[in-house]
Parts: C-alpha cells; structure tokens; sequence
C-alpha cells in the first residue's frame, strides 16, 4: 500500500455511498475503513490486504477487509497521552458492529464493520 492508498479507498467508499444516497453514514464507515487501513499498514508484512464493500440496499454498508496475517487485532485500553492504539476503540465508537473472521486456512483474517442507517454508523447532527 502506497502513502495514500487510505484516502483513494476512502474516495472510493464514499462514491459509492453518495451513489447509494447513504451519506448519512459515510463518515462514520470512512473513519472505520481508515483505522482498518493503518492496522494492515502498521501490522501486516508487505501492507497487502483486500478490501470488500457491500452495499446492504438503503439500510447501510458492510466493509470487508482481508490480509494474510495471522495475528489477530484486539482492542487496547491505552492512557490518555499515547500517541496511537486506539483504532478498535474508534471503530467500535461509530460503528453499529464489527468483528473478526479467522480464514480456514489459519494464516489470514477478516476483519469487518458495518455502518446502518437510523443506528450506531450513523453521524450524528447537532
């Protein structure tokens, strides 16, 4: 993955939200995809994952992303000063579920969210 490789697919997501009309979620859903993204870079040798969109009809968006590590993320309790480590906490903040799925062959994972409609996903206006 190249320096920007989160911001095209974060374009890329939110075009297809737009299309979709589900900008109701699309901030939330990019946030998400960009602490995925930073996970793959910082974690996964050669940074090589593959990302999966599915637009669930009107009612939000499923994001999928798959790399070939077999190291599991998990979510850190970090102290309030530390620069970094806190991308799960975010995800599970502004997301309406997300979660893990070990491949069959125990050397990749998926790990996923999903950002719905009228719930947690959904930014909220003030």
């Amino acid at each position: 993955m190249g320096e920007h490789s989160a911001r095209h697919l974060r374009r890329i997501l939110r075009l297809y939200l737009v299309e979709r009309s589900l900008l109701d979620v699309a901030d939330a859903a990019e946030l998400a995809l960009t602490e995925l993204i930073a996970n793959v870079v910082r974690h996964v040798p050669g940074r090589h994952c593959q990302l999966c969109i599915y637009l669930m009809g009107d009612e939000g968006v499923r994001v999928e992303v798959t790399d070939s590590s077999p190291g599991l993320p998990t979510v850190t309790v970090r102290e309030a000063l530390d620069e970094g480590g806190r991308g799960l906490l975010l995800v599970d903040a502004v997301t309406g579920k997300w979660g893990v799925d070990v491949r069959e062959d125990g050397g990749s994972k998926t790990v996923w969210f999903e950002c719905l409609t009228g719930g947690r996903g959904v930014a909220e206006s003030g």
